[in-house]
């Protein structure tokens, strides 16, 4: 009777200490983290076994801190292939560096209270090289908008007005138009290709390829190599002398002016 006592307080007492483990587990993974007030993070569904996460040893490599698959050989040779385009040797000017420390202290605060990513600042560059000329197909100002997204995201166009060449409005514009991508894709990668060739393509690639990884899609030869001409002009703007511009210069800050034009 004693041995059959003894055996039931052994196997309480393991069962009390079993309970007091899982609510310890309880409390480590599914607590409010005290310092700042939010639960841990989920893992990113986009991870793989090729991934390159951004980094400061290669800084320039990445799209708004998203994951990069730079050992497979086709992103390899798509991404280094973009970046030789522009390197100093093939566009041999510093303009692209002139322009940017000019209207990039305009740009970055609106994108930063838009809660975009900095790197979307590097879009008026591929898209129009920081110029406000129109397009064969109507698109205008730095932000390349046409005429009827302009008039969606709040910009007058018309009747002698083009809000598109305001640099402040259209900005303030795009933050929006990207923000609404971002919403329906849930990729930064994803929503800079649908800026290019507009949500209802790009989601129709995806539902026909069954992939929503942008560097593994398959797309026409503009959008395909979209977001890997933001990475170039990334990397030629923030690491110059890596990328043939030995000379390059900066011009003092730019006022805080209000219009393009």
């Amino acid at each position: 009777m004693i041995r059959k006592e003894m055996i039931k307080k052994h196997l309480l007492t393991r069962s009390v200490m079993l309970v007091l483990v899982l609510i310890s587990m309880l409390n480590i993974y599914g607590t409010t983290n005290t310092k700042t007030g939010a639960k841990p993070l989920p893992l990113s569904l986009r991870t793989s076994k090729f991934i390159f996460i951004a980094s400061k040893r290669a800084v320039a490599y990445n799209f708004a801190s998203e994951a990069l698959p730079v050992n497979d050989a086709k992103v390899n040779y798509k991404l280094f292939k973009t970046l030789r385009k522009h390197d100093f040797r093939n566009v041999q000017s510093n303009i692209l560096h002139r322009k940017a420390e000019k209207w990039f202290p305009v740009i970055e605060p609106i994108l930063k209270f838009y809660g975009i990513p900095d790197d979307f600042k590097y879009i008026p560059l591929v898209e129009s090289g920081f110029t406000s000329g129109k397009s064969p197909k109507g698109a205008n100002g730095i932000w390349q908008f046409m005429p009827g997204t302009a008039r969606t995201y709040g910009l007058r166009v018309g009747h002698g007005t083009d809000e598109r060449l305001n640099l402040r409005k259209s900005t303030i514009a795009a933050c929006k138009y990207i923000k609404e991508l971002y919403g329906e894709f849930n990729s930064w990668t994803l929503a800079a290709a649908a800026y290019n060739n507009g949500s209802i393509k790009l989601a129709r690639a995806i539902n026909r390829q069954n992939e929503d990884n942008y560097f593994r899609m398959k797309l026409n030869r503009e959008t395909g190599s979209y977001v890997y001409k933001l990475i170039a002009m990334k990397a030629v703007i923030e690491q110059p002398k890596e990328h043939g511009y030995q000379n390059y210069f900066f011009l003092p800050p730019a006022p805080q002016l209000l219009a393009f034009n």
